[in-house]
């Protein structure tokens, strides 16, 4: 607090460099000054935290309302108003597991002020939706509606939350696996990490389980959720390894690459806070980043945080379910959507003990409800930053971290006193008698959570001997540990190729961190080509020649690498030679390599390599010089609104070659080899001088298409270069482009 007052005493509100665009808005108390830098990042000064979260919010609706307006009906479930009666199953479960208890709790969770922070961040989104008295941007006049206004609750909303818990799928996908191809083939093909043998919960009836029980939940998070493969990269090292003798903390989180960008860059500064880092746009604060004492930076845990509960309903009464040997009333709610061309529809949400009904099978007395971490207070995502954002040092960390819930990450720490560590955060149910790979019988009370793992128990580390930390959504247990947060993680191929550059005595600086997030080699390639020598001696034209050109490569996934694409597409036509079975394609790439060092097969590797050939000459032609990974992996970028052809330009961002895979540090995985998933946003924080801290976040800062932050960062981010995070007023002064002065409206 000291440091901010003396801020303003030195720094007048107003510099006289270059005018401002003056803005009088109603419901500030005193004026705000945004500086925006020449990279598209706006620094926000303000004299209270209302003034502060206000600024933020009139910023984000600034910089993108449309996308803003998209993630409030996704999460409130209101996308049926602009969509038509094709959204309804989707907004059914948005309102399905929207929070239902005790209000004050919800927000106290979050921190003490959250209530305060969140209520003044929608005062600026409706700001600056009301400046514009119906003169809305391009994509809405193309939609043909209006943006709504936001309540605070809209961004307590679950589903951002629930897309990110992504085992609910897998539970169902297992139990119809088993039942169809029995469990020791499932073992061998999709192996639980750590391994146990997959016995069915006592009670549960396989043929009770189908593909349709998630055919609404699918239609709500099925097109955003979170694949294994999309993962996440962090690391960290302390003074002892580094160039300056302070840590260095490097983080670039790996989801869906979109236009606009899914992550919003702000600087705060305020009344308890001076925080740099990125955060999604439609909450206040942010989620990675640092702030004046500490740094941070996230992976995907993966903790197993759902379970679906078979619900046997009573035959004389569907609105009853058995529960230790009693019928009980569903609780029901009856909400009226509105519906774009047709009059407004009502729909039932109906609720067990366990939670929310996703799907009902009437005809066979059966419900299948949603038992989750989201359904607890203070579970709406990232929200729950707020507190750990403004610590000053690990006990602070970890205090705020305590009621951090839904998603479960890896969280890496450094501070300004050298220290380094990381948590898996996020609540863990405690399950005392199965282990929450299959649904379970909701009726006998028997599978019943019991209560959550303390934060303590937590896998965690705090100034390692090896001076250094990471994590790649790997499996994350220590040797030894006992407690059950998860059977399924990302492969362990990115994590191993950081850990291969961390290890040894060499001191860091961002140049090398730089380096780091860009490396494109592939240590599944080398496991490959591991096993490639071992045949490669006895083995007889062409497939001697095939051998000794996929080990004379480097393993590097480069765009204009022949190699690279021929092992990728390779990858996907092994299993089928392997397992045959359906099943072969879920294998993952570790199963797939795993099952040849096991069992040799020259056959398998030879008629699978033809496989490989002949889809690369359909895809890229019979000129094998011209089979370059990038002719075939490539990144668009596309606009969530499908707009008219003469708006295609404007909108999207044409194909681009890619270099990477989703095994690679620089992670660059999708369906059909493309590119859908990766670091869209990357951070290096340099504990020494936060000024030097550097950033990319892709295609840019705007989510207007008419602005010139909509893209110009791709060039960058495609060469891999990184711009800076001016922290320091001086150097937010020397960065300045743009300057907005909002004040109290007369």
């Amino acid at each position: 607090m000291r440091r901010f007052l003396r801020f303003l005493c030195l720094i007048p509100l107003l510099s006289t460099q270059s005018a401002a665009e003056n803005v009088p808005l109603p419901g500030l108390r005193q004026p705000v000054e945004i500086l925006r830098d020449k990279w598209g990042v706006p620094h926000i000064y303000a004299k209270t935290t209302d003034d502060l979260f206000f600024g933020q919010g009139y910023i984000a609706a600034r910089d993108r309302l449309f996308q803003l307006d998209l993630w409030r009906r996704v999460n409130t479930g209101k996308l049926a108003e602009i969509l038509g009666p094709a959204a309804i199953p989707r907004d059914r479960i948005a309102r399905l597991v929207r929070f239902r208890g005790d209000w004050n709790k919800e927000w106290t969770t979050y921190s003490p002020d959250a209530k305060q922070i969140v209520a003044a961040f929608v005062r600026g989104v409706n700001a600056y939706i009301d400046s514009l008295r119906g003169k809305y941007p391009i994509e809405f006049r193309l939609a043909g509606y209006a943006p709504g206004k936001w309540e605070p609750e809209d961004c307590v909303a679950r589903v951002a939350g629930l897309l990110m818990t992504r085992n609910l799928t897998r539970e169902v996908e297992r139990a119809m696996d088993v039942r169809d191809y029995g469990a020791a083939l499932v073992e061998k093909v999709r192996p639980p990490d750590p391994f146990i043998h997959l016995q069915p919960p006592a009670g549960l009836d396989l043929k009770a389980i189908e593909a349709r029980i998630l055919r609404d939940y699918n239609a709500a998070v099925g097109s955003t959720r979170v694949d294994v493969d999309q993962g996440s990269n962090n690391w960290v090292v302390d003074g002892t390894r580094t160039v300056t003798g302070k840590p260095l903390l490097a983080s670039d989180p790996h989801r869906p690459i979109n236009i606009p960008s899914l992550r919003k860059t702000v600087h705060l500064v305020g009344p308890g806070w001076n925080a740099f880092g990125a955060g999604e746009p439609a909450l206040p604060g942010i989620a990675l980043g640092h702030n004046e004492d500490i740094a941070f930076g996230f992976t995907i845990v993966g903790i197993d945080q759902a379970d679906l509960y078979v619900e046997k309903l009573n035959p004389a009464n569907g609105d009853e379910y058995s529960y230790n040997g009693q019928w009980k009333k569903m609780e029901i709610e009856r909400q009226k959507l509105a519906v774009k061309g047709r009059p407004d529809e009502t729909v039932q949400l109906r609720y067990t003990i366990h939670g929310p009904v996703i799907y009902e099978d009437p005809a066979n007395q059966r419900a299948y409800a949603l038992k989750w971490v989201g359904s607890e207070p203070g579970a709406a995502g990232y929200l729950g930053a707020l507190s750990f954002a403004r610590a000053k040092n690990w006990r602070e960390f970890l205090d705020g971290a305590a009621t951090y819930k839904v998603p479960s990450e890896n969280i890496v720490y450094a501070d300004r006193a050298g220290n380094i560590g990381w948590l898996a955060s996020g609540f863990a149910p405690i399950r005392g008698n199965w282990h929450g790979l299959f649904p379970v019988p909701g009726d006998s009370g028997r599978y019943e959570w019991q209560g959550f793992l303390p934060l303590s128990q937590h896998p965690q580390e705090f100034n390692p001997s090896r001076h250094w930390i990471a994590t790649a959504n790997q499996n994350i247990l220590p040797k030894g540990y006992q407690r059950e947060l998860s059977y399924e993680w990302a492969q362990p191929y990115r994590y191993r190729r950081v850990a291969e550059m961390l290890e040894g005595d060499k001191k860091f600086s961002i140049a090398d961190f730089i380096r780091m997030q860009q490396d494109v080699t592939n240590t599944a390639a080398k496991q490959f080509q591991r096993i490639l020598r071992k045949h490669a001696a006895a083995a007889k034209p062409p497939m001697k020649e095939v051998y000794d050109r996929m080990l004379a490569w480097d393993a590097r996934i480069s765009a204009d690498s022949v190699e690279a694409a021929i092992f990728n597409v390779w990858m996907t036509r092994l299993p089928e030679f392997l397992v045959h079975s359906p099943l072969s394609a879920r294998m993952e790439i570790g199963v797939t390599l795993g099952l040849l060092e096991k069992e040799p097969s020259d056959r398998a590797l030879r008629l699978s390599y033809d496989r490989a050939v002949t889809e690369l000459e359909k895809r890229l032609g019979k000129d094998r010089s011209m089979w370059k990974w990038g002719r075939l992996h490539t990144l668009r970028f596309e606009h969530p609104l499908r707009v008219p052809q003469q708006y295609a330009l404007q909108f999207n961002i044409a194909p681009v070659p890619r270099p990477g895979d989703g095994n690679t540090v620089n992670a660059a995985s999708g369906p059909d080899f493309h590119q859908a998933n990766g670091p869209s946003y990357r951070e290096i924080i340099d504990l020494s001088d936060w000024d030097r801290s550097v950033m990319t976040n892709v295609p840019g800062e705007s989510g207007n298409p008419g602005s010139g932050h909509y893209r110009d960062l791709l060039d960058d981010w495609l060469a891999g270069r990184y711009h800076p995070m001016p922290f320091s007023r001086k150097a937010v002064e020397a960065a300045t482009a743009e300057r907005i002065l909002l004040t109290p409206a007369r």
